[in-house]
């Protein structure tokens, strides 16, 4: 195991994001797949049929802006986040010479919102490969954040033989919270909760979450554009598929088979990420003793048979957006290291 430090920035710990207020009234909602909201990059649609429904999976494709190195980088979002936020990044590998896709998986953001369907990791991945082999894109650089981790690993043992390399940047699941005592949350109890979600509650939930009480004013669009989900037609079919999926990141842990993935894997940690879904619910004993970052980041580098770590002590949950000029030179090191 390889293992890189760096001295970073800001952030804190990460609760549910539906512990709410009112919905600021000055806020312009989007519909139930982001329309009227602009993505850096032409959004296509790829058809899916799936589970008895035809459904739409939205994706950026993005050419090099540079020379080309005949790479490609698979960017995958977290539950929180779309691929439009991944903005930043697509702008730095594309000019250093990668193609890019950003896909929204199915139940997120620009892509179709299912009703009565049945979220699971291998489903999304298998969706996701779809669109990799349709593009004619071979052993692709996969890099995977938050609950895109999760995806991304699994994405990762199911096609072991099509990934070039794996990123894993602050994946939740690094432990299991079932299995630690962190108590179930029906559909319905999160169903309820994420029908309270607003601009005004994301924005404070980030503002202590991700950016350690700070707040620049280019973050209000990230904002923008989940409170829009919730906020236009159709908040209650959103509501209902990120009730949907945070079952299936509780439910469906992927760090018991950590040892299985057979592709060489970057992970890059922040020493400040507290991420531990349902550890609002736990009692507190339980809660302290989830979401140590630090320690799981080590812990899965030694689990992963070919890891590289990266650990960055002042980092949060999305280094991305919160110092992209430091995390995104540690990524093109990663990722030109693995040539």
């Amino acid at each position: 195991m390889i293992r890189w430090s760096l001295p970073a920035l800001l952030i804190g710990t990460l609760l549910p994001m539906a512990a709410v207020a009112q919905t600021s009234p000055t806020y312009p909602g989007y519909g139930p797949r982001l329309e009227g909201f602009e993505y850096p990059h032409p959004v296509a649609l790829r058809a899916v049929r799936s589970q008895g429904q035809n459904l739409e999976m939205a994706y950026m494709d993005v050419a090099p802006a540079g020379e080309a190195n005949g790479r490609t980088v698979v960017l995958l979002h977290g539950k929180n986040f779309c691929g439009a936020t991944w903005e930043r990044t697509i702008s730095v590998l594309t000019e250093a010479g990668y193609r890019v896709l950003a896909p929204d998986q199915i139940g997120f953001c620009k892509s179709s919102k299912p009703e009565g369907y049945q979220f699971s990791f291998p489903d999304l991945a298998t969706q996701t490969h779809a669109l990799v082999e349709e593009l004619g894109i071979e052993k692709p650089i996969v890099v995977g954040h938050s609950m895109g981790g999760m995806l991304a690993a699994r994405y990762a043992l199911m096609f072991p033989d099509d990934v070039g390399q794996l990123v894993l940047v602050n994946p939740i699941g690094l432990e299991d919270w079932q299995e630690k005592g962190v108590p179930y949350q029906t559909l319905d109890d999160a169903y309820a909760g994420e029908l309270k979600t607003s601009f005004d509650s994301i924005k404070a939930y980030q503002q202590r979450v991700y950016y350690n009480g700070d707040w620049k004013p280019d973050y209000d669009r990230w904002v923008e554009m989940l409170a829009g989900m919730y906020a236009g037609d159709g908040r209650e079919i959103v509501a209902r598929n990120q009730a949907q999926t945070s079952d299936m990141v509780f439910t469906q842990p992927v760090v018991h088979e950590f040892r299985r993935i057979a592709v060489p894997t970057v992970l890059m940690i922040g020493g400040l990420d507290r991420t531990a879904p349902g550890g609002n619910r736990a009692a507190k004993e339980i809660a302290e003793t989830l979401g140590q970052y630090p320690a799981l980041g080590r812990q899965a580098a030694e689990a992963i048979p070919d890891a590289t770590l990266v650990e960055f002590p002042e980092f949060g949950h999305s280094p991305q957006v919160e110092a992209p000029d430091i995390f995104h030179p540690k990524l093109l090191q990663a990722l030109n290291a693995a040539k």
